[in-house]
């Protein structure tokens, strides 16, 4: 009971793409719908059949380039329908951006096909940028905020997030149409590494580029004071696809000149990595809420 109203039971639901941590799901009570990762005819649960490790494992070993797709609504479906057995008066589904998966509008067609409210959120966003939003959504329902007051804030978050990061290579955003390929040839031959970032519209674009791995951290760490003051608080993940030392690097680069409330470091998970590929490093930063 809050102020002698009875709470709304709120659930929150996500998608594989937010890279979470088994530790994280566990201490949110969030409920994770995987999406495929397919090499040729073989079809992997993200998260559930493969992890990371083994995912960049296979993708250096494998002449096939994997491909993904997202659930299906009937997935969703089942999903929605449990949560309500399981006493739900109300979920919200927090997603990856519309702009790069079709995951939204499974959710949404799913919506239709349950009798339990389910509002969906476009965080327009990915990696952990999708589980701070996903994380600060299931704290505020075990506060007691209302549905409402839940999405008010998810939209607070969502303009409060950065994500930048950058590709050790370039050979995967050129297979994956991202890039041309005289623009990653050339970009090899003079060791050119792009910073990329997810725009406010929740597409990927060119943020910077630098020449040479060494300025990379730097100019991720960067990035952050072109967005926030100096000392606020904030909460930071960085994400990395098998290099988990220069990830260590940056957050002690961030946490030189923030006030961090919460740091996570965590692998890049297989959805995102089949676009990226191995050696990236990503920063998430969201204004402390």
């Amino acid at each position: 009971m809050k102020g002698g109203v009875e709470m709304a039971n709120i659930r929150v639901v996500t998608d594989s793409t937010a890279d979470m941590s088994a530790e994280q799901v566990k201490a949110s009570g969030l409920t994770v719908i995987p999406l495929n990762v397919h090499f040729g005819d073989e079809v992997y649960k993200d998260g559930v059949d493969i992890s990371p490790r083994e995912f960049y494992a296979k993708l250096t070993s494998s002449s096939t380039m994997p491909r993904t797709s997202q659930p299906s609504a009937g997935e969703f479906m089942e999903v929605y329908q449990q949560l309500a057995a399981e006493g739900a008066d109300s979920i919200i589904s927090v997603h990856i951006s519309s702009h790069l998966s079709g995951t939204l509008a499974s959710a949404e067609a799913a919506r239709g096909m349950v009798e339990v409210d389910v509002a969906t959120f476009d965080t327009l966003l990915c990696s952990q940028a999708i589980a701070r939003c996903a994380m600060l959504a299931a704290r505020e329902a075990a506060a007691g905020r209302s549905k409402e007051e839940i999405l008010n804030l998810l939209e607070q978050a969502r303009s409060q997030t950065l994500l930048v990061f950058s590709a050790d290579t370039l050979e995967f955003l050129q297979k994956n149409g991202r890039i041309g390929r005289a623009q990653a040839v050339l970009g090899s031959i003079l060791q050119v590494k792009p910073i990329l970032w997810m725009d406010r519209d929740g597409i990927v674009a060119s943020y910077d580029k630098v020449r040479g791995r060494a300025k990379v951290l730097p100019r991720l760490a960067a990035a952050a004071h072109e967005h926030y003051a100096a000392g606020s608080a904030v909460d930071v993940s960085i994400i990395h696809s098998e290099a988990e030392d220069r990830a260590k690097e940056l957050l002690a680069m961030v946490k030189k000149d923030f006030e961090v409330r919460d740091s996570y470091i965590g692998p890049i998970g297989p959805v995102v990595g089949a676009h990226i590929g191995p050696g990236a490093v990503g920063m998430i930063i969201q204004a402390a809420l």
